[in-house]
């Protein structure tokens, strides 16, 4: 029979916050696991301690960003609106039905005035790090790194054309060092660096005028514009981050990275033991650092560009002991020289190339000149391309994307991390460190839960085997005693006849 539905909105019920929440709410596991009071200690001397209004909670404020983060609510007023009618939000931030919720301009206020520059953001994402460790579900040995793009608030065709000076690589000073060592033992002389006095070299560069931290990205299979890099490494057990780093997206993967894995190791004590990276980290400073730092490294092949109808480099093989090149008809090229950009030079015989039937697989050169080049680094990296081919090698790597890259496809789909919430890089990095601190919290969370009960079914089943050998061992004294007694029946009835 149908019924005509009787509203019951506006009657009185009994009921508590703890009673509406389901037992198994993802905020319920966070609330359980993940200890938020070192908020309120780290921030305390931002605050007034006897003067000024009384002030929202920092942990308050800072479990509504998570909320956000957690969830992929973007817009700090959306948060609010969330909250005001989700009732596992008011329970997670400890407010009751009545209570009144911070505004959102309380939020960016705060943002923007109390917490800005401060670090925070970090201490909070070292702070889960750090408790992730402490309940052992970070390995410490085996990391993956790599990064992902976030567009930033910025029109890609609304840009400003400047001319910025060109920055050497930061390992320049190492490099040169390298360069002139190697020329000495070929009995060259050491080349003369740039001057201080002289100006450097300067470069175009698209610059947005709304957000001019963000870098202006052009790359193969991505997109064009204004991005910023998120340079993520987690760790091999469970994939928990480890390390985040934000970048303007014109800046390559390889530049920050060896201080990034420095710092962990420096922060947290990890002895790092092996890493897997993607092919664009394979560069001789990358692989030398690995090598000096003793991590075993493994990074992906990426095929080298090849002009049709030619040789391929590899068809040269070099002779180590004699410091040559031999190319594929026999002729032995020479070490030339070594120049700036630390790569030697070998050359070969002009009157035999040009008499030489393969000379057109070979050079296009006008004095038919071929020359080969090989970095003075170039050993470390054979090194790490053999940890590639190695059975360990192919082991790490195939859970590369299994670790880091579902990281960023979780970010991306389930945490808002396409977009940049924000304009400038340390506004940027700072949504990078919470969204990395929430990833981290939800794991840590369903993996704490899961091992808990596990922990409880182990303990109700060892109570259920004690249970049942106490009633086993009282139904066998039960029965020895009904024995006894039947036992004794005789003799009782010898006395009573007697």
């Amino acid at each position: 029979m149908l019924k005509t539905p009787t509203p019951f909105q506006h009657e009185l019920e009994m009921v508590t916050l703890e009673q509406l929440v389901p037992k198994d709410h993802l905020l319920r596991l966070i609330d359980r696991h993940i200890d938020f009071d070192f908020i309120r200690e780290r921030t305390q001397a931002l605050y007034c301690a006897d003067n000024g209004r009384p002030a929202f909670d920092p942990v308050l404020l800072f479990k509504m960003l998570f909320i956000g983060y957690l969830f992929g609510i973007r817009s700090e007023r959306q948060i609010v609106r969330e909250i005001e009618v989700n009732v596992a939000y008011r329970w997670f931030l400890g407010l009751r039905l009545t209570d009144k919720i911070p505004d959102a301009s309380t939020l960016s206020q705060n943002r923007r005035r109390r917490f800005a520059g401060t670090d925070i953001e970090q201490t909070i994402f070292d702070t889960i790090v750090e408790q992730a460790i402490g309940h052992g579900l970070i390995g410490g040995r085996v990391f993956y790194s790599d990064s992902t793009h976030l567009k930033a608030s910025a029109n890609k065709n609304g840009y400003d054309i400047h001319q910025v000076a060109q920055k050497p690589v930061h390992y320049l000073e190492e490099l040169n060092t390298a360069i002139d060592a190697d020329r000495s033992a070929h009995g060259k002389k050491p080349l003369s660096h740039q001057d201080d006095d002289e100006e450097p070299p300067t470069k175009e560069v698209k610059i947005s005028p709304v957000d001019p931290d963000a870098g202006y990205m052009v790359r193969d299979g991505k997109p064009t514009g204004f991005f910023y890099l998120d340079h993520r490494t987690v760790d091999g057990v469970h994939s928990l981050i480890t390390d985040t780093h934000v970048t303007p997206a014109n800046v390559h993967d390889s530049g920050p990275y060896l201080d990034r894995i420095d710092r962990m190791r420096t922060r947290f004590g990890f002895e790092i033991g092996a890493v897997g990276l993607d092919a664009g980290y394979f560069t001789p400073h990358i692989c030398k650092g690995l090598v000096e730092r003793n991590i075993y490294g493994v990074i992906g092949y990426r095929r080298p560009n090849h002009k049709e109808g030619f040789f391929y480099k590899r068809e040269y093989e070099y002779d180590a002991k004699a410091d040559v090149y031999r190319c594929p008809n026999g002729q032995l090229l020479a070490y030339s020289t070594t120049n700036r950009l630390g790569y030697r030079e070998y050359k070969s015989d002009a009157k035999q190339c040009s008499d030489c039937p393969s000379r057109a697989q070979c050079t296009a050169s006008k004095n038919h000149v071929k020359v080969v080049t090989r970095h003075v680094w170039q050993h470390f990296k054979e090194q790490l391309n053999a940890n590639r081919l190695s059975v360990s090698g192919k082991e790490i790597y195939k859970h590369r994307k299994e670790t880091v890259e579902r990281s960023f496809a979780d970010a991306k789909q389930l945490h808002g991390h396409r977009y940049a919430r924000f304009r400038g890089l340390a506004k940027v990095k700072a949504q990078a460190l919470l969204a990395a601190a929430c990833q981290n919290m939800k794991k840590m969370a369903s993996l704490l839960e899961k091992a808990l009960r596990l922990s409880l079914s182990s303990y109700s089943t060892q109570a259920k085997h004690l249970w049942r050998s106490w009633k086993a061992l009282g139904l066998c004294l039960k029965n020895m005693w009904r024995s006894s007694l039947i036992f004794k029946m005789p003799f009782r009835d010898a006395i009573i006849a007697q």
